[in-house]
């Protein structure tokens, strides 16, 4: 039971919630727009799932061999730092999610396009490849983009444009401008997300010459950066609800912007590691509602 226990803290579930974010928002402009499938749903789902928890092993078997994972790190232990799990079972385990991700990427695929569209499903095949090197090598081997501030533009591009219009596409077939805004708006959020988790780490970080945007900018610019990145999202979102209106219910998502203008007052007055640790659920959570809203607004 304790065994199970280590492995299900190193799956980090609450990141989960996060990283369906944008096939939520493509199903529900799936549905506004008459080409939602139930199966393709559950399928992106089980494939988005998948890919973050592969991302979280990853992380923490390459922060854990590298010594990122130390004693200075404010947030909660990870399972190779800890001895819970050894660097070899956490590979092991790598290895078995790879494979898993690779099957349900080729059932998604299937299930979407069939036998009919063959250049989609060698394009969705090759973003599948280009999903499972992004999870794994933002911490691990010697050219690991997350130690060189490149994490940011990666979950913009992953967690936004991919996730959102990626999965509207797998319904659609076709691309649509109605999720570009969408897209950009969660691709911000989730960039802020791990911006929050890169300023909780930025002195471990530093000492272990992992080169974060929030290392490279210093705790009070990172501040800065982050107040951009919400309040832009909010903004887009905002412009969305404008240029795409149909009903009042459009602006549902409006909600969210009740704990998103707390989460911004809180960041402004934080000051200490734990100030950043304990917004990271919120914001989290926040952007998941947001998604969640603004979807089901164009569909009521």
């Amino acid at each position: 039971m304790e065994r199970l226990k280590s492995w299900f803290s190193a799956f980090r579930l609450r990141t989960l919630p996060l990283s369906i974010s944008g096939i939520v928002i493509g199903a529900c402009f799936a549905v506004y727009n008459g080409f939602f499938s139930p199966l393709v749903f559950i399928l992106a789902l089980l494939v988005t799932l998948s890919l973050q928890i592969l991302s979280n092993l990853a992380n923490d078997y390459g922060d854990g061999i590298k010594g990122t994972d130390n004693e200075n790190r404010v947030g909660p232990m990870r399972a190779v730092q800890s001895g819970k799990i050894t660097p070899e079972q956490m590979f092991e385990a790598l290895k078995i999610n790879v494979l898993i991700v690779i099957f349900l990427t080729i059932l998604l695929i299937y299930t979407a396009f069939g036998h009919g569209y063959f250049l989609y499903s060698l394009f969705f095949l090759g973003l599948g490849g280009l999903s499972v090197y992004a999870a794994m090598k933002y911490t691990m081997g010697d050219s690991a983009y997350g130690y060189r501030g490149l994490g940011d533009v990666f979950v913009l591009v992953f967690f936004g444009f991919v996730s959102v219009v990626g999965s509207y596409f797998l319904f659609s077939k076709q691309l649509d401008h109605i999720v570009v805004l969408p897209s950009i708006a969660v691709g911000l959020l989730s960039v802020g997300v791990l911006n929050l988790n890169n300023m909780r780490d930025i002195e471990s970080d530093k000492l272990s010459n992992k080169i974060t945007t929030a290392v490279k900018l210093g705790k009070e610019k990172s501040k800065k950066y982050h107040l951009f990145l919400v309040i832009s999202a909010m903004i887009v979102g905002v412009v969305f609800a404008i240029l795409y209106y149909t009903s009042f219910w459009n602006f549902l998502f409006f909600i969210s912007y009740i704990p998103l203008t707390i989460h911004i007052k809180k960041i402004i007055s934080a000051q200490v590691s734990s100030d950043f640790d304990s917004q990271l659920k919120v914001l989290a959570l926040s952007t998941f509602l947001f998604s969640l809203l603004l979807g089901i607004g164009y569909i009521l």
